[in-house]
């Protein structure tokens, strides 16, 4: 069915349900005479009369009969449909499709949902756990999160966590038989656990603040993986320095279970943004997530 045939069929339901060409003309928005034509290339174009026109009233032939028992319901589903679809645009209701690393999940998101979940009940997060760095629009997600630098600039983002610091830390049975490093050059003579980007291969690099600006080490990597969590159990487990972010460690800090290095050296950088393709025609679940996770962060 084309635009013209649908158009044609709209009304031809209208004058039906009006039983007059001048209240269905009114409903449509168009002139009588309009209407009028737009019934006549209909039934011209079926070759079968419709509609039985007086000077008063408007009555359906047998085959005008039919074809309103027909169309009717089915414009009544589209009419249904396209109401449904604009209360997405309207309440927030509906499912919310974020990717996001785990550490950020943890960190930036965790803590909020039951004060989201309490603000929009209506609203379902389906949160995507995720490492690495997905294509969020060709996936199908309608927001993803990552650390600043990491996003690209045809992108929006909103900044949902202050700026972060890493922290480089050992078990305490890891420095039982070594002593801590002194300057960031140090971690050459030391095993180091480290992060690693499924999608490229890519090391995550050990980057510090050194007297001469931004400082990369080579590290020896003895462990990597793509998975936070898994880093900081093998630094727990003593076996070796793992570069994490100082929110991830604090708790195990404060129990002693890791001890901290090169605090100093580890500057802050850019914390976790929010970010999504356009704000045009977004659906009210979507712009009620982004504006609770932004007011949320100020």
């Amino acid at each position: 069915m084309d635009g013209a045939e649908f158009s044609q069929l709209k009304a031809f339901v209208a004058v039906c349900d009006e039983r007059a060409f001048g209240r269905a003309a009114k409903r449509l928005a168009i002139s009588p005479s309009a209407l009028s034509r737009i019934v006549r290339a209909l039934e011209s174009r079926l070759g079968i009369r419709l509609l039985n026109r007086t000077t008063r009233s408007v009555g359906l032939t047998e085959a005008g009969s039919v074809l309103y028992d027909r169309i009717k319901p089915m414009m009544m589903g589209m009419d249904d449909a396209v109401s449904a679809v604009g209360a997405y645009q309207s309440e927030p209701k509906g499912v919310v499709r974020v990717n996001l690393p785990s550490i950020a999940a943890q960190i930036a998101v965790l803590p909020r949902l039951r004060q989201f979940r309490l603000a929009y009940p209506e609203v379902r997060l389906d949160l995507v756990i995720d490492n690495d760095i997905t294509d969020v629009v060709a996936e199908g997600f309608d927001a993803g999160v990552r650390i600043g630098g990491q996003i690209s600039r045809d992108m929006i983002a909103v900044r949902i966590t202050p700026d972060l610091r890493m922290a480089v830390v050992g078990a305490p049975s890891y420095f039982a038989n070594r002593p801590p490093p002194q300057a960031p050059a140090d971690l050459k003579d030391h095993l180091c656990l480290t992060y690693k980007w499924k999608s490229t291969g890519a090391l995550y690099p050990w980057r510090f603040e050194g007297a001469d600006g931004v400082l990369d080490v080579d590290v020896e990597n003895v462990v990597t993986v793509n998975d936070t969590e898994l880093l900081l159990s093998a630094a727990r487990e003593g076996l070796g320095l793992a570069y994490l972010i100082e929110d991830l460690v604090k708790p195990y800090l404060k129990t002693n279970e890791l001890k901290r290095v090169l605090e100093p050296a580890c500057k802050l950088f850019p914390g976790f943004y929010l970010y999504y393709s356009e704000r045009s025609h977004m659906a009210a679940s979507v712009r009620a997530f982004i504006d609770f996770m932004k007011a949320r962060s100020s």
